[in-house]
């Protein structure tokens, strides 16, 4: 999550680069009623904009000294293709370092989201090919964790990116779409108009009228956009309009203040998946960045693809680790269509499956979280889909340690949950075979544990090393970077 100074700092600078920057822009609709306890939020408090002229000034400020760090940064940056560049500032918004426009242009924002990921993750300016690469994956994972999918919009004509992991339910409305979250206090909303039925400036008057309980924050009206940012006494907001030759196209975020630290991150990168009017956009226009980020999906299997029954973690070449119960009722396992067969020593709770070297997997030895896990700690589990992709689902310990609470699908069993620092915690020891859904949601449920002791004790007996705890807690996104990789789809032969 972002640090509320960084985000209210940084927000405002983030409209403020989309306002200079975009041909395209927004405008909102009326809040919606599900989210008006909660929606309006703000970025920040804007920034001033010089307007003294030049010959009234008293003395012309000396221009800075070029400062050579940053000058280094931006060279080997603007060397990176242009898609490796916009992956990685769009990374480094959902590792909560950069609130500005993903563009692949370097300036001082991105270099300073590149000097605070670096001092938190020890590393130093503009990372090397190994750490670039470690920073797409960090961002794609926590992209997975909040399910953010760029797509179109048929209802108003926009493209943009929906949280849907959040975000769960939708509902069609006059010209446009709502998501909220379950509990209301987080929507988005589209909303188009046809040409002539209003403008800009009618929207930006309705918009930015006073009212008793709420406060506009930043306000900008262009000939071809508009942007504005407004608050209540709970609740925040950002509304963002454009005008084309099909009308006006726009979207509105509102949400409580109190989940300001997760949804001003999540507004950033909403905001930057945005196209109003995608049908005239130019055909050499770059995909949106996530497409810069690696893929997590499996290799398929050859044939036709049955549905995983679990999940497994490679610890070493052509060995997997995964829990025995998951694969109680399959006698023939396989890994990547590969065949497997059971190494010697397996227990109730665990088995170890050895094939030959997989594909586009890379073996991790694990680090193993130490002691007992404390009840309501954050976790996260990365288990497989039932196309056979790697879903990131966010979870927490439950009392006594031996159980985590995450919304896991069938074909989870054996996916590893690892603690904020990137330690195993343990692998899910089953999943039903039928999904639990409410309303097309799946919700957290509890589910059992192998703890990591289970694990050391398991592993250490195979001949397989364990690394130590790791000391320092991150995301858990870069949680899930660490391991992700490594994390296959286990079917069953008929």
């Amino acid at each position: 999550m972002m640090r509320r100074d960084r985000t209210t700092r940084g927000l405002t600078g983030f409209v403020l680069a989309l306002a200079a920057s975009a041909a395209s822009a927004q405008t909102p609709p009326a809040p919606s009623p599900g989210a008006s306890r909660s929606a309006i939020p703000r970025p920040a408090i804007p920034m001033p904009i010089p307007s003294t002229p030049a010959a009234s000034a008293p003395a012309r400020a000396k221009p800075a000294a070029p400062d050579p760090a940053f000058e280094a940064a931006r060279s080997l940056f603007e060397a990176l293709p242009e898609a490796e560049r916009k992956g990685l500032q769009d990374a480094l918004v959902w590792t909560g370092d950069y609130n500005s426009l993903v563009n692949g242009t370097f300036g001082r924002r991105s270099y300073e989201a590149l000097q605070a990921h670096a001092r938190r993750t020890g590393g130093a300016g503009l990372p090397d090919a190994a750490g670039r690469a470690a920073l797409l994956k960090e961002g794609a994972a926590a992209r997975a964790a909040a399910r953010f999918a760029v797509k179109p919009d048929p209802a108003s004509g926009v493209v943009l990116g929906v949280p849907e992991r959040i975000l769960s339910k939708r509902t069609p409305q006059p010209g446009g779409t709502r998501w909220q979250s379950a509990d209301g206090r987080i929507t988005l909303e589209t909303k188009s108009y046809p040409p002539g039925e209003t403008g800009l400036e009618a929207v930006f008057a309705r918009i930015t009228a006073p009212g008793p309980d709420r406060r506009v924050t930043y306000k900008l009206l262009r000939p071809d956009f508009l942007v504005v940012t407004a608050e209540t006494g709970t609740g925040k907001s950002y509304i963002r309009y454009a005008a084309g030759e099909a009308g006006l196209r726009g979207l509105t975020l509102g949400y409580d203040k109190a989940l300001s630290g997760e949804v001003d991150r999540l507004a950033i990168a909403i905001a930057n998946s945005f196209v109003p009017f995608p049908e005239t956009a130019p055909a050499s226009a770059p995909a949106p960045a996530a497409t810069a980020v690696p893929s997590s999906s499996l290799p398929p299997v050859a044939g036709s693809r049955p549905a995983p029954v679990a999940t497994g973690l490679v610890v070493a070449p052509g060995r997997v680790l995964t829990s025995a119960a998951a694969l109680m009722d399959c006698r023939a396992p396989v890994v990547a269509g590969l065949p497997t067969r059971a190494s010697p020593g397996g227990t109730a709770d665990l088995m170890l499956l050895e094939t030959a070297l997989l594909p586009g997997r890379t073996e991790r030895t694990p680090a193993l979280h130490a002691g007992a896990l404390a009840e309501g700690e954050a976790m996260v589990a990365l288990a497989v889909d039932a196309e056979g992709g790697v879903v990131v689902a966010p979870g927490r310990s439950e009392p006594g340690g031996g159980r985590v609470a995450a919304p896991l699908q069938p074909g989870a069993g054996g996916a590893p949950v690892l603690d904020r620092a990137g330690a195993l915690a343990g692998l899910v020891a089953t999943v039903p075979k039928q999904p639990r859904l409410i309303a097309g949601v799946m919700p957290p449920a509890s589910y059992r544990l192998v703890p990591a002791d289970a694990l050391a004790a398991f592993l250490g007996a195979a001949g397989l090393r364990t690394a130590p705890a790791p000391k320092a807690a991150g995301t858990l996104g870069a949680a899930a970077a660490t391991m992700v990789g490594a994390v296959v789809a286990i079917t069953c032969q008929p």
